[in-house]
């Protein structure tokens, strides 16, 4: 990580930062402002890969996908669409390796214009309020499990401790219960009337 160039004692804004990059792309300046958050983009890592030398790894892989994302989205909020950015690169990491399977979130709604930002974020309410009410229907071990694993962000041993039931149960409580929310989703969103 110490391999990066910067511009020492800058106390420069992070928009001013990437306005500089975006009109000369020089990379001391891209690690400048990537330096700031290189720790938070560490801490993403290594919540999903679990692993120190992983995580380091994909610190330089996410700078290195920088240089060309940052050339091309209109960033607001530099901090936040790092977080999703390396968010997305871990995740899509995991994938490929058959670790895990996930939805990404698209990057590009986190630097859209005001009106898709209202709208998403209405629909995202919508989405978590529908989650919400299916989350109910479950059965009591399926509702548990799935709270635990996706908004707790607990591993299947700890919420083996936590309810008692084998791994191989937690799992089995996690896809069904994540199976049956999103039929249930689907069937809300098809028929709002039910």
């Amino acid at each position: 990580m110490s391999d990066l160039k910067v511009i020492h004692g800058t106390q420069r804004s992070d928009k001013d930062l990437m306005k500089q990059y975006k009109q000369n792309a020089d990379l001391k300046v891209l690690g400048t402002l990537y330096l700031r958050y290189m720790e938070l983009v560490y801490g993403v890592c290594l919540k999903y890969y679990r692993d120190p030398e992983e995580s380091k790894d994909a610190v330089m892989n996410i700078f290195e996908e920088l240089i060309e994302k940052l050339k091309v989205h209109d960033v607001e909020n530099f901090k936040s669409w790092l977080h999703v950015v390396a968010k997305n690169h871990c995740l899509m990491e995991l994938r490929k390796k058959n670790r895990v399977k996930t939805i990404d979130i698209d990057p590009g709604l986190m630097q859209s214009s005001e009106e898709m930002h209202h709208n998403g974020v209405i629909e995202k309410e919508e989405q978590l309020t529908l989650m919400e009410d299916c989350l109910e229907t479950l059965p009591e071990e399926q509702k548990k499990s799935v709270q635990l694993f996706y908004l707790q962000n607990k591993c299947y041993n700890e919420i083996a401790e936590l309810t008692g039931l084998e791994w191989n149960k937690v799992r089995s409580q996690i896809q069904n219960g994540k199976r049956n929310l999103r039929l249930c989703m689907e069937k809300k969103q098809t028929h709002p009337e039910h």
